[in-house]
C-alpha cells in the first residue's frame, strides 16, 4: 500500500527534522496527519533512528519498541536512582542519531528526564542534552495524558516538578524562540551535573484532513481548548439528540464510543448473544515475549464471532501492493461468513475475505561491523485483525475515523480531552448521536497543557517578530 503524499506543511516539518538537529515536538488537532508524517520520516530519513512509544500497543503501531524496553528502564518512578546499562544497551544508544517518540503526551516528566540521563550516560556526553541525540516527538496533549502518580510518588513529583507532563521535565529550557542548547546553573541531578538544558521547538500541524466542514472544525476546536459557548453546546446537543437509525443493507453500522471498558464489554456481549447461529472462537498464536496483560496485545487472545457480528479492523490492509486499501485501521464492517482460516466481512457494500495478520514486536540491535542500528523481531502475535465493535472505548478509538458514532459519556468524562477525542473521531456533525446532552463538566482541559501551549504560541510569535 502506497503512503499518502505529504501536504506542504507536513513537508516543511519533514525537512526541519531531517535537515537539522533541533529537538522538535510535532503536535496538532485530531486528523491533521501526525501519524502520516511520522511514517514518512521513518521510511525516508537518512539518519540512524530509533522509534519508541510509552505503551506496547503504541509501539506496535509505529513498528518501534517501548521506551522502557529500548532503554532498559525500571517500571515506575525512576527519580534520581542509578540507571544500570549493559554494554549492549550502551552500543545501541551510541548508534542513535535521532530518537522518535510517538504518543509523547503519555510520557511523564520523570521518564523524559530518565531518557535524557540514559543517553548522556551511555554516550559519555554528560554536559549535553540527550547526549547529543536529536529528539523528535509526536502527540497531542489535548487528547492523551500521562498516568497520574499516587501516594509517595505524587509527593516526590510535587516537590520536584512543575507538573507530571513531559514538557515540564528538567531537561527542557522551554518552548524555543531560537536554536541551540541553553546553559543552565549547573544544578545537580542525581549521578552527574546538568549544566545545559535543551530548547524544545513546538510545531503544530493545522490543516485537518478528517473533517471538511469548517463549522464542525470550529466546534471541535472549541471543545479542544475548553471554549465551548452556549451556542456551540446547543448545536452539538440538538444534533446528538436524534435516535440512531437502523443501518440499511450495505451501510456502515453505527458504533458506540463509551468512557468505560465494562460498558463496552456489556454492549458487545449483549449484541453478540442476540445473534442467531453458532459462536466461533479464533485463538491467537503468540510466540516470544509479548508482555503480560491484555493491554499489551494488539488484538483479542480469544476472538468470539458470529455471522452478523459488527467488527472493527485493527490495522490497515497491506495485502494488495499498489492498489487502494480495501479497509483501514478503524473501518467498521459486518461478518458475513466464517469458514476455515478466513472471515468474510462486508465493508460499505463490498465483501472481503480477511485472513489472520501478524504483529511483530521489534527490538533494536547494533551491528559493530557496519556501525548501524537494525531491528530484529523478538515476538509475534497472530490473530484476525478484528474486534467486536458495536462499542469501543473512547481511549481505543484514538486515531480512528468514523462517519457515524453514538457517544456515551455515562456519568461524565473523567479525563481531560476525553470528550474532544470522542467528538473528533467523526468526519462530520451529521454523524453525531449522543446518549445524553453534553454538560459543562464534560469539557475538560488540563491547565498545564493550556499553559504550555500558550507559551509555545508566544514563543513562535516572538520568533516571527525577530525575523
Amino acid at each position: 500500500m502506497s503512503a499518502p503524499p505529504l501536504s506542504a506543511e507536513q513537508l516543511e516539518l519533514f525537512r526541519l527534522i531531517e535537515e537539522t538537529d533541533e529537538h522538535v515536538f510535532i503536535t496538532g488537532r485530531a486528523g491533521t496527519g501526525k501519524s502520516t508524517l511520522l511514517q514518512h520520516f521513518a521510511w525516508n530519513t537518512k539518519k540512524q533512528i530509533a522509534i519508541c512509544a510509552p505503551t506496547g500497543v503504541a509501539a506496535l503501531n509505529v513498528e518501534g519498541q517501548t521506551i522502557h524496553s529500548l532503554f532498559r528502564l525500571p517500571i515506575g518512578l525512576i527519580a534520581e536512582g542509578e540507571i544500570e546499562q549493559s554494554d549492549a544497551t550502551r552500543r545501541i544508544l551510541n548508534a542513535i542519531e535521532t530518537l522518535v517518540i510517538d504518543e509523547i503526551s503519555m510520557v511523564n516528566a520523570d521518564l523524559m528526564d530518565a531518557i535524557d540521563r540514559s543517553l548522556r550516560q551511555a554516550r559519555g556526553r554528560r554536559g549535553e542534552p540527550f547526549g547529543g541525540v536529536q529528539i523528535v516527538m509526536f502527540g497531542d496533549p489535548y487528547q492523551l495524558a500521562p498516568v497520574p502518580p499516587r501516594g509517595e510518588e505524587l509527593r516526590y513529583v510535587q516537590d520536584h516538578y512543575r507538573s507530571f507532563w513531559f514538557f515540564d521535565a528538567k531537561v527542557w529550557a522551554g518552548p524555543s524562540t531560537g536554536s541551540g542548547p541553553q546553559t543552565g546553573s549547573g544544578t545537580q541531578d542525581g549521578l552527574f551535573e546538568v549544566d545545559t538544558r535543551a530548547r524544545l521547538h513546538v510545531r503544530e500541524l493545522v490543516n485537518i484532513h478528517r473533517q471538511s466542514d469548517d463549522g464542525f472544525k470550529a466546534m471541535l476546536n472549541a471543545v479542544r481548548y475548553g471554549r465551548v459557548t452556549a451556542e456551540i453546546a446547543g448545536i452539538l446537543n440538538a444534533q446528538g439528540a436524534r435516535t440512531p437509525p437502523e443501518p440499511e443493507p450495505g451501510e456502515t453500522p453505527i458504533i458506540t464510543l463509551a468512557t468505560r471498558n465494562d460498558i463496552v464489554t456489556a454492549i458487545n456481549r449483549r449484541h453478540l448473544a442476540a445473534l442467531p447461529g453458532r459462536e466461533q472462537t479464533a485463538h491467537a498464536e503468540v510466540s516470544g515475549d509479548f508482555g503480560r496483560g491484555e493491554a499489551n496485545h494488539p488484538a483479542d487472545l480469544e476472538l468470539k464471532l458470529k455471522v452478523g457480528a459488527q467488527v472493527m479492523f485493527l490495522r490497515n490492509d497491506t495485502s494488495m501492493s499498489g492498489e487502494p486499501p480495501r479497509w483501514v485501521n478503524g473501518s467498521i464492517g459486518t461478518v458475513t461468513r466464517i469458514l476455515g482460516g478466513t472471515v468474510r466481512v462486508e465493508v460499505d457494500g463490498d465483501e472481503f475475505d480477511v485472513e489472520p495478520a501478524v504483529w511483530e514486536r521489534f527490538r533494536y540491535a547494533y551491528n559493530p561491523g557496519t556501525k548501524t542500528l537494525s531491528r530484529e523481531v523478538v515476538a509475534e502475535f497472530t490473530q484476525f485483525p478484528l474486534r467486536l465493535a458495536w462499542a469501543v472505548t473512547i481511549h481505543k478509538s484514538q486515531g480512528k475515523t468514523y462517519d457515524r458514532a453514538v457517544i456515551d459519556l455515562g456519568s461524565g468524562a473523567f479525563a481531560p480531552g476525553q470528550t474532544y477525542v470522542a467528538l473528533s473521531r467523526l468526519t462530520s456533525l451529521d454523524g453525531l448521536y449522543l446518549t445524553r446532552p453534553l454538560r459543562p463538566s464534560d469539557i475538560r482541559v488540563d491547565e498545564d497543557v493550556r499553559r504550555f501551549m500558550r507559551e509555545a504560541w508566544e514563543a513562535r510569535q516572538a520568533q516571527a517578530v525577530e525575523r
